[in-house]
């Protein structure tokens, strides 16, 4: 008799545990690196995790965790971070999960407002929890991830004690597709972050889908240089190999600690952010070192789009027949399309640098979308919407299985951002952009970032890559400046590291070449406000990609021109 489907999604976990017991779960490094370049590694198999994700669920259900709960999730990404919300899952509580990185203001925010029943959380995130206690009042529910103090709850070594104590086996808390897993907040690099809500179906739909179209296997190797990833390794059966690296700051990574890992461990796959390869990419060249991952065949790159050229030199890194791909996507409904660097380098980069928008490639199954008339107000029926024709920009509109439903933090949103057409729900991306005649969604950038002026409406990323071909510029924004709708574009430059410290002459010259750039191209030559910046342009914590144009805007609001 076939054994039924169990929805709850951490059921992944314990059908990878029997089919390879001794197989690695988790390396972390465990130690400082030797002089012959190797580290010690704490190392976890899938029939441990399994098994240490057991005690901690059923210490939760017998200290009386109730499913449906919300917990947030206060711990740094590590081995532990894994166990940690896969037993959450596996309890059927919902996982909060936000990051830390995104300013103290929004992040107290963001946890208000997901009323949370408890925190599990380091002992410096318990001990702000106690002080802000009131922003919390139904925060009974507090597991301490090391030594608590004067606050209450328990901590996670209480916890396994009192579950192991009661001598019951543990099963999995039945929960259903439809049922609520996790809620995710957006980065809030268009604004405040929101809490999507995510459901057990949702992760499904997620995991399915990536390991069928990157063909991901058990037994693979990746080096998981982005934490939610980390948690999709270890339910398709994968290796997580955790890097020496500040998750929150790819931009910032010792290309080195990459190397050591993916050689010791012979890593054949990797999800880091474009900020993280473009640092990896620069440091080889710099150093002339040739090939410093042999092994690795896959590497998917979100966040932001990755520039052609940045494709090729990272190309050159790799195993010969390796692949680079560029998922596209958003907190909420991900994965949505996805595209491969050779697709990249010889056919739509070309493309892309001539102002045409960057291509993200071809839908995921299961994806539907459409091109509509660029809007700003809510939309009530479908049957409300124009759909565009092929190569007409317009904002995306997208609906399938990992398309979430609804924002439960920030839910005034919904009405800005969902389309209920029946059973189905239709999200609007935000994004802009058309479709070709193969299908393929180019994007444009930001609905909220695109300027208009007296005679058109520049769209951010067509416009700044005319800027971005020069090679002394590592990125750019186009922002529009002034009062009221009409606004005059403006286009500051952030410089190639080698570049940084240009004398003044060095830089009038440059902007004069920046001009001679975009007088060439229809799209820019209207554009005459061209400043290089001596700071880096803000960006995102997550990946560090995003650029932060609303900030940008509003630092140069009283710009005259």
């Amino acid at each position: 008799m076939k054994k039924a489907f169990e929805p709850n999604v951490a059921a992944r976990l314990k059908t990878i545990a029997t089919l390879m017991p001794s197989g690695v779960a988790i390396a972390e490094p465990d130690g400082p690196v030797q002089a012959d370049g190797t580290r010690s590694y704490r190392v976890v198999t899938f029939e441990a995790l399994d098994r240490r994700t057991d005690e901690i669920a059923r210490g939760l259900l017998e200290w009386g965790v109730q499913p449906g709960m919300r917990l947030v999730m206060l711990v740094p990404f590590s081995g532990q971070f894994i166990e940690l919300v896969l037993a959450l899952l596996k309890v059927g509580v919902v996982v909060v999960l936000i990051d830390p990185g995104m300013g103290r203001k929004h992040l107290i925010q963001c946890l208000s407002e997901s009323l949370p029943d408890g925190f599990i959380g380091i002992p410096r995130a318990q001990a702000i929890r106690t002080l802000l206690r009131h922003r919390f009042p139904k925060a009974q529910w507090n597991v301490t991830v090391g030594r608590k103090w004067f606050w209450g709850g328990k901590t996670l070594n209480q916890l396994i004690h009192l579950g192991n104590n009661t001598g019951k086996e543990f099963s999995i808390v039945r929960r259903e597709l439809e049922d609520s897993a996790a809620v995710i907040f957006t980065t809030g690099s268009t604004g405040p972050p929101k809490g999507v809500l995510y459901t057990h179906g949702t992760f499904h739909s997620q995991i399915d889908r990536i390991r069928e179209r990157y063909d991901i296997h058990r037994g693979s190797k990746d080096l998981a240089c982005f934490p939610l990833f980390g948690l999709f390794d270890a339910v398709m059966g994968v290796t997580t190999v955790i890097p020496d690296m500040d998750p929150t700051r790819p931009a910032e990574v010792d290309p080195e600690r990459l190397i050591e890992a993916v050689s010791q461990w012979e890593i054949d796959q990797s999800f880091g952010s474009p900020a993280l390869w473009n640092k990896v990419v620069r440091w080889a060249e710099q150093r002339g070192v040739k090939k410093p991952f042999p092994t690795l065949k896959l590497i998917l790159s979100a966040g932001a789009p990755v520039p052609a050229n940045t494709l090729e030199r990272l190309r050159g890194l790799i195993h010969e027949d390796g692949e680079i791909v560029t998922p596209y996507g958003a907190t909420e409904a991900l994965p949505l399309a996805s595209i491969e660097s050779r697709e990249v380098i010889s056919q739509t980069g070309p493309a892309s640098a001539k102002g045409k928008g960057t291509c993200v490639g071809t839908r995921f199954e299961g994806v539907e979308w459409k091109i509509i008339e660029i809007s700003d107000d809510p939309i009530q029926c479908l049957d409300d919407v124009k759909v565009l024709d092929v190569g007409k920009i317009g904002e995306l509109l997208v609906t399938g299985p990992m398309v979430t439903k609804e924002y439960v933090v920030r839910a005034d949103q919904n009405a800005i951002h969902k389309v209920v057409d029946g059973d189905q729900v239709w999200h609007r991306m935000g994004d802009v952009g058309y479709l070709d005649e193969y299908d393929r969604f180019w994007f444009c950038g930001r609905k909220t970032h695109r300027v208009r002026t007296e005679n058109r409406t520049l769209y951010t990323i067509p416009c700044e890559a005319i800027f971005n071909a020069h090679p002394m510029v590592y990125r750019s924004a186009l922002i529009g400046v002034g009062t009221g709708e009409v606004k005059t574009p403006m286009v500051l430059v952030e410089l190639q590291p080698e570049f940084s410290d240009l004398n003044d002459q060095d830089r009038s010259e440059l902007v004069d070449e920046l001009h001679e750039l975009a007088t060439r191209n229809p799209m820019t030559r209207r554009i005459s406000e061209i400043m290089i910046r001596k700071e880096p342009l803000p960006v995102d914590i997550r990946h560090n990609s995003k650029i932060f144009r609303e900030q940008l805007a509003v630092e140069y609001a009283d710009y005259r021109v």
